[in-house]
């Protein structure tokens, strides 16, 4: 539960009584009209955009959030966490219950984006996996979803995130293929290209969900970090992984190493994000490269 100033509290506690809303707001003076629409209005910073991440203040006396239809978190002083998936539509609905019991909404326009999609004029291939790979790859995806169910209070997604490594962008979030007009599945997260071995670090405080003892599939060495309220960062193809389950890390703190290890071609840092089930873009939270 989100507690402000009496102040607030008391001006909201005026606008659920008995009396219409219209009439409260004529006995008020101007001062507490303009009070009360500051105090149940939502606070954003971010982009609402596809691929995008926001970090909110929810109005004073909140009780409880949702976002489109689904329960969210917020933290003592208000603040909150939403993202957009790669694919969402054009709009969101955020609502926030009061104390008092009145609902505060906000509708979201949601900014489309213009991916980098390749159209090849040639069939997909098929790909028929082995009876030895689906017996491998079950348990490998039961450790993914069960990282990315961790819920360990983290404070990082509050902060600015930095690049974990610095090198050539060779892949983009988002960009796809489109084989004779079928489309494969998009690039979920964003790769840098740089030497076998070179160290990469935390983009953001977080806690370590998973530390590969063994290469994953098609992920390689893969390490995932959570920085709380349900967004978590993956980083993939590591030559070597420096940290261990349940590990604190800091930001700008070295967590692996750079590889080829899984389905790589070369040595490159795949990190992806995710907010919930929403893949977003890291671009968006750490800016371009310098």
């Amino acid at each position: 539960m989100i507690r402000r100033s009496r102040t607030i509290l008391a001006l909201l506690a005026v606008s659920a009584a008995a009396v219409p809303a219209a009439t409260a707001y004529a006995e008020g003076g101007d001062a507490e009209q303009s009070a009360f629409r500051e105090a149940v209005k939502f606070g954003f910073t971010g982009e609402a955009i596809q691929g995008g991440v926001m970090i909110g203040d929810a109005p004073a006396g909140t009780r409880s959030l949702t976002f489109e239809g689904q329960p969210i978190p917020v933290d003592e002083d208000g603040k909150f966490i939403i993202a957009f998936n790669r694919d969402a539509g054009q709009a969101a609905n955020l609502v926030a219950t009061l104390d008092n019991g009145q609902t505060v909404r906000k509708f979201i326009n949601i900014a489309p984006r213009k991916w980098q999609i390749e159209h090849v004029s040639i069939n997909r291939r098929a790909t028929t996996r082995s009876a030895a790979f689906m017996a491998r790859r079950g348990p490998e995806l039961e450790q993914i979803g069960a990282a990315r169910a961790v819920h360990s209070g983290s404070k990082g997604w509050r902060q600015h995130f930095i690049w974990p490594a610095k090198g050539r962008i060779s892949g983009q979030f988002g960009s796809q293929r489109i084989y004779n007009g079928d489309p494969g599945s998009y690039h979920s997260g964003i790769d840098i290209a740089a030497g076998e071995g070179t160290y990469y670090v935390a983009p953001a405080d977080g806690v370590v969900t998973l530390a590969a003892s063994s290469p994953f599939t098609l992920e390689g060495n893969l390490l995932m970090i959570d920085h709380g309220m349900g967004l978590n960062s993956a980083f993939l193809h590591s030559s070597e992984i420096l940290v261990h389950e349940g590990q604190q890390v800091k930001r700008g703190e070295p967590i692996g190493r750079i590889g080829s290890t899984g389905s790589a071609t070369g040595p490159h840092l795949h990190w992806s994000m995710k907010w919930n089930d929403a893949r977003i873009d890291p671009i968006l939270l750490t800016g371009p490269m310098d």
